[in-house]
Parts: C-alpha cells; structure tokens; sequence
C-alpha cells in the first residue's frame, strides 16, 4: 500500500493503478489489516481520489464505511489520511450523500 500511495502522486500512475484494479485490495486492507496498513491503504485511495472519474469508483468500491471507521478509531496519521480521502470523495455528489449516510460528518 505504501508504493502504490507514493505511485499514486502521479496522475499516469494513478490511472493505472486503478486500471489494475488496485482499488479493491486497497478497500480490502482498510477493512483487515494493521494499524499501519490501514493507514497505508487510506494514503493511496486519497491520492487516487484527487481524479474525478476514481472518486465513483472507489466509493463503488465499499471505501467509505471503512474510511469512516479509521476516522473513529484511527491513530492520528490514520485518522488525518481517511479524513483527506473523505474529503477527496465528497468532491462528487452523489459520494456526499453516501459519506452523510455513514456518518462521517459527526466525526469531522
């Protein structure tokens, strides 16, 4: 998760890493993996997320209810990275209402 986060500054980079179907595992790693590797995960769909098109697809994806749950529960670094990709994702509108469904905006 940390090579595709660094990976994924790169806007070539980024419609690759999505084209690869990165997004999954990503969600999947959020949902299951350590501290650190949640945080990791949460860094690299914030990055992905800058892309309008990836936005649908990574809240498509299943990302928000577990980047809501990092907000709650996160360490500070993982709190702050699922904060930025929440945010990257309410860009779109429909994610708005998806991200207020699951109760995101109590904790920001």
């Amino acid at each position: 998760a940390r090579v595709l986060s660094n990976l994924s500054f790169n806007a070539d980079n980024n419609i690759a890493i999505m084209r690869a179907g990165a997004v999954e595992p990503l969600v999947q790693l959020l949902r299951i993996g350590d501290a650190e590797g949640k945080t990791r995960a949460a860094s690299a769909l914030n990055n992905l997320a800058v892309n309008a098109d990836n936005q649908v697809a990574i809240a498509r994806a299943g990302a928000v209810e577990p980047l809501v749950q990092l907000l709650h529960t996160g360490d500070a670094e993982g709190k702050a990275q699922a904060a930025r990709g929440l945010g990257n994702l309410a860009v779109n509108a429909d994610n708005q209402v998806t991200i207020a469904h699951a109760a995101a905006v109590e904790a920001l």
